[in-house]
């Protein structure tokens, strides 16, 4: 008996250390395979280079998104992304998709956007049930004009996927701001609860510390 729960206790600490390694390596693998499928058979190491090299077509992706950023950035290529833009917003079918990954898109990436900068505690799905939540603006002043409440617009996702969820308007004074910053929160998620964010000391706002748990002003 004493023979299988030794042999017991090996098997899991071999599988808590191989199972994350090879999750990790899958993804990489799969982000790989998927950018090296994006790149035109004419920039692939094949053809450049005769022979294959794994993960040549995520260099060309980086290499092809940090030039368009570099060009971008100053005012030849702000006319000419703008003459792009323009173009796409003519054709219907995509006018309506770009249009709306675009405006998510600087919401979400940009660097002094608010949205996804906050991990909260609401109540959801009924009162006394708490789960994390992540603050993602306010919402439209039509909304908050009907409404005469002050609101916070928040996600909140699924578990173990945190790529759904569902999206409140919930008042100010029933979300409260977590010390936690959004990747714990997102690991804290993700593992449906099982890995615990490390104690945060409390923050520092205008000068002075704000309570942990305080509601969002």
């Amino acid at each position: 008996m004493q023979h299988r729960v030794v042999l017991k206790r090996y098997l899991v600490t071999g599988l808590l250390i191989w199972v994350p390694l090879v999750i990790t390596l899958w993804v990489i693998g799969l982000i790989v395979g998927t950018l090296d499928q994006l790149v035109p058979s004419v920039m692939t190491s094949d053809e450049l280079l005769g022979r294959h090299i794994p993960g040549f077509g995520l260099l060309v992706v980086l290499a092809v998104v940090f030039l368009t950023g570099v060009l971008a950035a100053n005012f030849i290529g702000r006319r000419l992304v703008t003459w792009w833009e323009a173009l796409l917003t003519r054709i219907p079918l995509v006018r309506s998709i770009y249009s709306s990954v675009k405006q998510v898109s600087d919401t979400v990436l940009s660097p002094n956007g608010q949205a996804f900068r906050k991990a909260l505690l609401v109540q959801y799905p009924r009162a006394g049930c708490w789960t994390i939540a992540f603050q993602t603006g306010r919402p439209s002043s039509e909304v908050a004009t009907r409404l005469q409440e002050s609101l916070v617009s928040v996600y909140v996702p699924t578990t173990p996927n945190p790529t759904s969820g569902f999206f409140l308007m919930m008042r100010a004074t029933e979300v409260i701001e977590l010390d936690m910053s959004v990747d714990e929160a997102l690991k804290y998620v993700v593992s449906m609860g099982v890995v615990v964010p490390p104690p945060a000391s409390a923050r520092t706002v205008g000068g002075a510390r704000r309570p942990a748990g305080a509601p969002v002003a």
